[in-house]
Order: structure tokens, then C-alpha cells, then sequence
């Protein structure tokens, strides 16, 4: 099994790239799908945020309202580690858990946004950052997110730097190209990923 990585700022095209990846046959655990999985409605992950934060960071229906609680946290950087403090933990153990049900020889991809700021490359064989320069960021999230260019900014400005995120990458994938050269480095990538997880299964099976 080759566990990988998968990270980038926000609106730098990893989910893309994740789904690229998965077509060729990965095997995805997405961190922020997990995420939401641990704070629905009757989770002790939510009951812990609504400890937090308050009631107020509900919506009508009892369930997270995302967009409210991401305006406290991302524009506060001691409330943003109170809501990872609390989310991280939770979202670690069942990444575990569904790590474990894969075959010996797969590409695992680990879709960790904020794999950088958490300092966790090192439990991964190797990280993949996507990248893109901050105008296409700050571009694709108020122009297809529909976020306004003062949410955004805020956002991007409490993840890691571009220089932080490219610091810890073993592969980049330039994401400021077309569709089709982002499919075609998608691809090369992916082969690399295949032979690398063959060679982990091979080393596994000789030491068995």
C-alpha cells in the first residue's frame, strides 16, 4: 500500500486533481468529507462544537451551519485551533479505520486540506501538492464559490503559505493550466504512483 498525501490552498484545484486520480483507480479518504461526517446531527462531534461555540452555530434543522461557524473560526486563528482541536482527532480515526479496508498493493490518497498547517507529511510515504498562484485562487472561489473577495482572503490567509505548501511536496502538480495538461500531468503522476506501490507491496511481501 502507497499512502499519499494529497494537499493545497483553497481553491487551487485538489478536488480535481482527487478525482482525476480516483478515475485511474486511487483509492480516496477526503478529510473534509469525513469532517462533515463527525459533526452531523447526534455525533458527539457536534455536541463538542455546539460546547464551544454555541448553539448559535446551528442551523434550523440541528445540523452545523458550515458557513456561519467558518465566518467565526477563519477570521480568528485561536477559535480556528478550538474547532481543530476538536475535529482533527475524530477525523484522524476514522481516516484510520477506512485505510485499514483497502487492498495491499493500493494507492491510498489522504485529501487533507490542511495537511501543512498540522504537520502531517511525515505520516504519509510521500505528499502531492497542488498549486496555483493566489490570483487564481482568490478568482476561482469568488467567481465560482460565489464567495466575496474578503471571505476568501481570509480564508486563504489562514492556511499555509504557497512557499509552506511547496516546502513539503515529494510531487507538485502545476494547477494554473488547461484542463487537458492538468489530466495529462494527472496521468503521468499516476503511473509513478502505481510503480512506487508495487514496489511498497513487493517490499512488504519479502519481509513477511
Amino acid at each position: 500500500m502507497l499512502k499519499v498525501g494529497l494537499t493545497g490552498g483553497i481553491g487551487a484545484g485538489k478536488s480535481e486533481v482527487s478525482r482525476l486520480l480516483v478515475e485511474h483507480g486511487a483509492v480516496l479518504i477526503d478529510a473534509d468529507r469525513i469532517a462533515r461526517e463527525v459533526v452531523a446531527p447526534g455525533t458527539p462531534g457536534l455536541q463538542a462544537v455546539v460546547e464551544a461555540f454555541g448553539a448559535d452555530i446551528l442551523a434550523p434543522d440541528g445540523s452545523l451551519d458550515r458557513p456561519r461557524l467558518g465566518s467565526i473560526v477563519f477570521a480568528d486563528p485561536e477559535k480556528l485551533a478550538v474547532l481543530n482541536s476538536i475535529v482533527h482527532p475524530l477525523v484522524g480515526a476514522r481516516s484510520r479505520e477506512l485505510e485499514e479496508t483497502a487492498a495491499p498493493d493500493a494507492v491510498v490518497i489522504h485529501d487533507v486540506p490542511l495537511l501543512t498547517e498540522n504537520g502531517l507529511a511525515p505520516f504519509y510515504d510521500l505528499v502531492i501538492v497542488v498549486d496555483a498562484r493566489p490570483e487564481t485562487q482568490l478568482d476561482r472561489l469568488t467567481r465560482l464559490r460565489g464567495m466575496t473577495e474578503e471571505d476568501a482572503r481570509a480564508r486563504m490567509a489562514a492556511q499555509a503559505t504557497r512557499e509552506q505548501r511547496r516546502a513539503i511536496a515529494d510531487i507538485l502538480i502545476d494547477n494554473d493550466v488547461p484542463l487537458d495538461a492538468l489530466r495529462e500531468r494527472v496521468e503521468a503522476v499516476w503511473d509513478d504512483l502505481v510503480r512506487r506501490a508495487r514496489g511498497t507491496s513487493a517490499a512488504d511481501r519479502a519481509t513477511e
